[in-house]
């Protein structure tokens, strides 16, 4: 009987799990499928490289004001009304950008789905981090990474499939978005608050009964008291400053987890990979096919990373990477400046720069996140790690179109295997193991290194 219950908790666990990541679904699907519409919207606006930097980077914009603003209605209103409302802001978007007949309204409506994005990075790792127990936090929390890359690889598909769909395909391309969205919402009814939020507006006998129905083999009296004793603080809280002791050192590194990320060029190759592709003498209908094998690559290695992230740890993962994708992207700048373009080189160095960054980077970065920080700053200082994320990322995705046509692709490559040989270092200095400790032990534990 007991080992029954424990396989339905298990199950519900997961299941919670499943739909808050969806919101990272949407999110994968939001970023990645403007990829396949460059070409045709360039054309249907009449956009020069300037335009179509911001055409593709106004989404970004909209993610640095909603992965900043997130985490205080998040501790307000709680995480699931919050994933609610950012369900809302997919659907709009999604319609507003297949529907859009000026590039102003375009704009806006990429703009929402910014906030949408920014919003869920900060918050479906972060709901998913306070139900899942320590054992299995790593691999529940990389379901919302999981679930990324599930929604990439759904755009380069869609994105695929519709090519051929007329002078309309575009509209097509983003309005396929607006079938997840609504299913996101709708499930999102069907799931538990997140036990340390109901702990920390007040409502403990709420928290005791998600906690037992999650996690019922835990200690949940000794699970309760650690969320009691660190949420303490939080009448504090609101004196805290972030960038005194004992915090300033997690926030620094949080900024600079979420900038190392995007300086391994990872969406300039989701954003622009046909693109790259197309300029690198591939046929149009091929840039798309190889666009989709990129996402394939994503997803497969995504896969593999959940299944070590908590035996073989977060650190270690990302050295691997670092090492790994330093190679890829020094092969990948040979090929551009060397004009290597036969056979199938270049996608075989864009296949194995995706497998590195998806078990290591691409797993670990919401993690990383969603528990270094103590609970009292949580919600603050994963605003703040997803923000330098995001920030980098509209930098490089507004300014890659423009410095690509006057430098060239290759010497941009060099600069991101040059940025991200220089993480190996950083990791290893600056970063603590998290895996297997509750987020209470990590709390006490990067409290003392940062002292």
């Amino acid at each position: 009987m007991k080992t029954q219950t424990k396989g339905i908790s298990r199950t519900v666990l997961f299941l919670t799990s499943f739909v808050a990541a969806l919101g990272g679904l949407l999110f994968g699907f939001d970023t990645a499928v403007i990829s396949g519409t460059i070409p045709f919207i360039t054309k249907y606006f009449n956009l020069t490289d300037t335009l179509l930097g911001w055409a593709v980077s106004s989404a970004l914009i909209g993610c640095l004001i909603g992965s900043i603003t997130a985490g205080k209605p998040g501790d307000i209103l709680g995480r699931r009304l919050m994933l609610k409302v950012m369900a809302v802001l997919f659907f709009i978007s999604a319609l507003g950008t297949g529907l859009s007949e000026s590039l102003t309204v375009f704009v806006i409506a990429r703009f929402i789905g910014g906030l949408a994005i920014g919003g869920a990075s900060v918050l479906a790792p972060m709901y998913i981090s306070e139900i899942a127990p320590a054992r299995l936090r790593g691999r529940l929390v990389a379901t919302s990474q999981l679930a990324i890359v599930s929604g990439i690889l759904l755009a380069f598909f869609s994105n695929y499939l519709l090519m051929g769909s007329g002078e309309s395909n575009w509209r097509y391309m983003f309005l396929a978005g607006v079938i997840p969205s609504v299913v996101f919402f709708v499930l999102l009814f069907f799931v538990s608050q997140s036990p340390r939020w109901l702990v920390m507006v007040g409502r403990n006998k709420e928290a005791k009964e998600v906690l037992t129905k999650l996690n019922p083999h835990e200690d949940i009296e000794k699970t309760m008291d650690d969320i009691v004793q660190s949420l303490n603080k939080e009448s504090m809280s609101k004196s805290v400053v972030l960038f005194k002791k004992p915090y300033r050192k997690l926030v620094l590194i949080g900024i600079a987890v979420g900038m190392f990320n995007q300086f391994t060029g990872i969406n300039t190759i989701m954003y622009y990979a046909p693109t790259i592709f197309k300029s690198a003498g591939f046929s149009e209908s091929s840039s798309f096919l190889q666009t989709v094998l990129v996402g394939v690559t994503n997803l497969v290695f995504t896969v593999i990373a959940m299944t070590v992230i908590d035996k073989l740890g977060r650190k270690f993962l990302l050295m691997m990477g670092a090492v790994g994708m330093s190679i890829f992207l020094g092969l990948f700048a040979f090929a551009y400046l060397n004009h290597s373009f036969e056979g199938y080189g270049l996608l075989i160095y864009v296949m194995g720069f995706i497998a590195f960054f998806a078990a290591s980077q691409g797993a670990v970065i919401w993690v990383i996140l969603s528990e270094m920080f103590p609970n009292n700053i949580r919600a603050r200082g994963s605003s703040i790690g997803s923000f330098s994320h995001w920030v980098f990322n509209a930098l490089i995705s507004f300014l890659f179109p423009i410095v690509a046509s006057s430098i060239g692709v290759g010497t941009i490559f060099i600069f991101y295997a040059a940025a991200t040989a220089f993480s190996l270092f950083f990791f290893w200095k600056y970063l603590v193991e998290t895996k297997g400790r509750s987020l209470e032990e990590i709390e006490k534990l990067v409290l003392k290194t940062s002292n």
